[in-house]
């Protein structure tokens, strides 16, 4: 059996290979109703079908106006669980686990908001600096989007605390310039929506939490700064890190790469800092790399976002490359 196809475990949860669909916003649902239809249910049943081991949905808001469109997926009413728990049910029936991404989108939203006044680039619109109360209401709204999510039938959880949005914007020295409790400690916004996560999920259910491992705006933090906060967010509750890097503010002069693997290193640093588990992401399309960068123990599972966007069997067809004995659904085993 390849390393890319084999089972694995973390918690109360097995996958049964150590391929990830990673979240992937599809824009497709009703304007500000935010529950998942038609559209969702295929995109999401076909990578099960598929032989995905784990898929992360799309960046689902705790907010009607906490979304980068009016399109995003939202846990914010207990109206959009059904609609949830329909493309649950269905994939997990192919033997796939299924978690989603939960997030605000904060000065990147349609109605931006931030930790500090300070705008994405010049060219948006100055956002709103969120008051105290504010932000420990957003905490709340957090837990109850976590909460609908396991009342639908989730097999994890995962936070977004990369790319720019929100909770990264709160952990970021060049965005977060508050005087009070969530300035002076710019992890605590990210503990207490961890610890809010933690008190509403199964205790054998793994919290995943997305982090960029670098910033690329001038200024922006380094790996050791990322390392120091994902360990206090270990301590907190976090079982497993998604690895990815930037997307906070328009590039400075340190470039991200554009080469297959460019953020493994990113990922292996915070294994081997660390001790835990992680995802690596970022042009790992090709099956020989991914085998290689589990066999060789950089990370434990393997995300593959825009191929399987092109290619919902993708995980079928890598494997079947690695002469994996990896058997598709019958209905569909003449095709092969």
């Amino acid at each position: 059996m390849s390393h890319l196809g084999s089972a694995y475990t973390i918690k109360g949860l097995t996958l049964q290979n150590r391929i990830v669909m990673p979240p992937m916003c599809q824009y497709s649902a009703e304007a500000k109703v935010g529950s998942p239809n038609d559209w969702h249910f295929v995109h999401y049943v076909s990578r099960a079908v598929g032989g995905t081991g784990l898929i992360i949905m799309e960046m689902t808001d705790i907010d009607p106006y906490g979304g980068i469109s009016d399109h995003d997926l939202g846990l914010w009413s207990d109206a959009q669980i059904p609609a949830f728990a329909r493309v649950i049910a269905e994939v997990q029936k192919y033997g796939t686990k299924i978690g989603v991404q939960i997030a605000h989108s904060g000065r990147k939203a349609e109605v931006p908001v931030a930790p500090s006044a300070i705008p994405l680039s010049p060219e948006h619109d100055t956002p709103r600096a969120l008051t105290t109360e504010e932000v420990k209401d957003l905490v709340k709204k957090f837990k109850e989007s976590a909460r609908r999510a396991v009342e639908a039938g989730m097999d994890t959880l995962q936070i977004h605390a990369a790319h720019g949005y929100l909770i990264h914007q709160f952990h970021s020295p060049s965005i977060n310039k508050r005087d009070d409790e969530y300035g002076r400690d710019r992890a605590r916004f990210g503990l207490e929506v961890i610890e809010a996560f933690r008190s509403v999920m199964p205790e054998d259910m793994p919290l995943i939490m997305r982090i960029s491992a670098i910033e690329y705006m001038e200024g922006g933090y380094d790996l050791e700064y990322s390392i120091d906060l994902a360990r206090r967010y270990q301590e907190a509750g976090v079982d497993m890190f998604d690895v990815s890097s930037g997307g906070e503010a328009p590039l400075g002069k340190r470039k991200p790469g554009n080469y297959p693997g460019y953020q493994v290193p990113f990922a292996k640093a915070f294994k081997e800092a660390l001790n835990v588990p992680v995802i690596a992401v970022g042009m790992l399309d090709d099956p020989a790399l991914a085998e290689e960068t589990i066999a060789k123990g950089e990370a434990d599972l393997i995300a593959v976002g825009r191929s399987m966007l092109r290619d919902p069997y993708w995980a079928f067809h890598a494997l079947k490359t690695l002469e994996e004995d990896a058997k598709p659904p019958m209905p569909y085993r003449l095709g092969y």
